[in-house]
């Protein structure tokens, strides 16, 4: 009886520890991909995330699979963060904040996007990014329209568009400032009164 009963619990632990080491080896890769690009070393990623390189590739078997999961990661938590701020009192401030997070996430991610699009085999993350990052755009800007504040000839495929736009051309500037000052007209021009034709 004693046997049967201590199989259950050593098994928990390992699944947990799994699950642990996989959670901090994306986290780690997100930083070591930010900082050296999406070649970098990932024998580094797993001495930073403190595993052995055996551990990072039982969780996935090469760079794509990696890749492909840090980028899931972070557009899920992109999504989040717009279901969060959905509940915010100030809808202006919602769709702002969620705006510059995503020029961040548009910005950080070139590199990655471009790293799997030249795989040999085509690799899908399992979700629609791009519908997924339209349709957090267009609840949070139906929102600052409901209220009156967002022009009304405005859509969420013309924000994501621009804020891809400035994370394109501000990709190798040396004005650190640049992406957000762009964002700030764009965010002006959100709220601004739409031109009349004559």
């Amino acid at each position: 009886m004693t046997s049967t009963h201590g199989h259950v619990p050593t098994r928990r632990p390992r699944r947990t520890d799994a699950r642990l080491n996989r959670e901090r080896l994306i986290a780690t890769a997100q930083e070591v991909f930010a900082e050296a690009g999406p070649e970098a070393s990932l024998n580094e990623v797993a001495r930073r995330a403190g595993v052995g390189p055996g551990t990072l590739y039982r969780h996935f078997p090469n760079r794509s699979a990696l890749l492909t999961a840090v980028l899931r990661d972070r557009i899920e938590t992109l999504c989040e963060l717009a279901g969060a701020l959905s509940s915010s009192e100030s809808a202006d401030d919602a769709l702002a904040q969620w705006l510059r997070a995503f020029l961040v996430h548009a910005r950080v991610n070139q590199g990655l996007g471009g790293a799997l699009m030249v795989e040999e085999e085509p690799v899908t993350l399992g979700l629609d990014c791009h519908r997924l990052i339209l349709d957090a755009a267009a609840d949070l800007l139906a929102q600052a329209q409901r209220r009156g504040t967002a022009r009304a000839d405005l859509t969420a495929d013309d924000l994501v568009q621009l804020v891809v736009g400035i994370a394109l051309s501000t990709a190798r500037s040396h004005d650190a400032e640049q992406p957000d000052r762009l964002l700030t007209l764009v965010l002006d021009a959100t709220y601004g009164t739409p031109l009349q034709s004559e």
